[in-house]
C-alpha cells in the first residue's frame, strides 16, 4: 500500500489514496500504523476516498483507532494531496467529512499548494450538539469538576467535539498531560472531548496547547484553534480574527460573526512518501 505522511504545524498524519487503494480495516491499520516505533508515526491515518456529494471525503481515524469527525490540520493536507498529486487542478475545492462538507481555498506557489483557507462552517453552541452535559443554550465559562480541581470551560463543536479551558500561567508550564486524559474521559462528555488549554496574549493573539482524544498531545489542531477562537470571542477577550500559536506554529482564524462562519488559514507540507508493507508483528 501507497501512502504519504504529511503535517500541518506538526500534527502529522499518513494519507492514503483510497481512489487506487483499498483498505479493509482502517481502525487496525490506523493503530498499527501510527506506531512511533513499530509502524509509520502519526497523529492518525487519513483516508481520501471519492464522493458522491463532493470534489473528495476525508476519512479520519485517530492514532488509537477511533474514527474522528473531522481535523482542520488533516483537510488542508488532503486539499494540497490532491492537488499536488494530480487528482485535481481546481484551486476552490469541496470535501466531504463526519462533520459535515467543508469548502476549501488553495493558494498555489511554482504548481505547489503552500497555504489553504478552510471555510469550518457553523460553530456550534448547543450543549447538546457538541455533546456535552450542561445546562442552558450555551456552555460559556461554566464550571466542571475534573478530580479534585475545578476549572471553567466554555464548549464548542466544529464538527467534533472541544473544551476550551483559560489558563493565566505560561501553556507550556500548564500539566497537560494530567489533566488531559481526565478531560478527554469526564463523564460530562458522552463522545469523549478534545480539550484546549488557552492563555489570551492580547486582542488578537493566543497561545494554547491541546489534548486530543485518541491521540493525547498534539502539537496542533485546527479545530482546536477555531474553538478556541471562538471561546475568545464569546468570552469577551479577543476580536473576532485572531492568530492561534500552537506548538507546532501559527493559524489564523476568524469567525465572521455576519455569516456566522469560522475561516482557518494555515500551511501544509509533505513529509514523505512510503510504502506500507502490511505485514503482522
Amino acid at each position: 500500500m501507497k501512502f504519504t505522511k504529511m503535517q500541518g504545524l506538526g500534527n502529522d498524519y499518513v494519507y492514503v489514496n483510497c481512489l487506487k487503494e483499498k483498505i479493509d480495516d482502517p481502525s487496525e491499520l490506523a493503530r498499527r500504523i501510527s506506531d512511533r516505533h513499530f509502524g509509520v508515526g502519526s497523529d492518525g491515518l487519513i483516508m481520501i476516498n471519492p464522493s458522491e456529494k463532493a470534489d473528495f471525503e476525508m476519512e479520519m481515524y485517530n492514532a488509537d483507532g477511533s474514527r474522528g469527525e473531522m481535523c482542520g490540520n488533516g483537510i488542508r493536507c488532503v486539499a494540497k494531496y490532491v492537488y499536488d498529486y494530480g487528482l485535481t487542478d481546481k484551486t476552490n475545492i469541496s470535501v466531504e467529512t463526519l462533520g459535515g462538507i467543508k469548502y476549501l481555498d488553495l493558494t498555489v506557489e511554482d504548481g505547489k499548494v503552500k497555504m489553504v483557507k478552510v471555510d469550518m462552517g457553523r460553530p456550534e453552541l448547543k450543549p447538546s450538539k457538541v455533546p456535552v452535559t450542561a445546562d442552558g443554550d450555551m456552555a460559556v465559562d461554566v464550571p466542571i469538576l475534573v478530580g479534585d480541581e475545578e476549572y471553567r470551560m466554555t464548549c464548542v463543536s466544529m464538527g467534533n467535539p472541544h473544551a476550551v479551558v483559560f489558563v493565566e500561567c505560561d501553556v507550556r508550564e500548564f500539566p497537560l498531560e494530567e489533566a488531559g486524559p481526565k478531560f478527554e474521559n469526564h463523564e460530562r462528555f458522552p463522545n469523549r472531548v478534545n480539550t484546549e488549554f488557552v492563555r489570551v496574549i492580547d486582542r488578537h493573539t493566543a497561545e494554547m496547547r491541546v489534548w486530543e482524544r485518541g491521540s493525547g498531545e498534539t502539537l496542533a489542531c485546527g479545530t482546536g484553534a477555531c474553538a478556541a477562537a471562538v471561546a475568545c470571542v464569546l468570552n469577551g477577550l479577543t476580536e473576532d480574527e485572531v492568530t492561534v500559536r500552537l506548538l507546532g506554529g501559527d493559524l489564523q482564524i476568524r469567525w465572521d460573526r455576519e455569516k456566522d462562519t469560522v475561516y482557518m488559514t494555515g500551511p501544509a507540507e509533505v513529509v514523505f512518501d512510503g510504502e506500507w508493507m502490511d505485514q503482522e508483528r
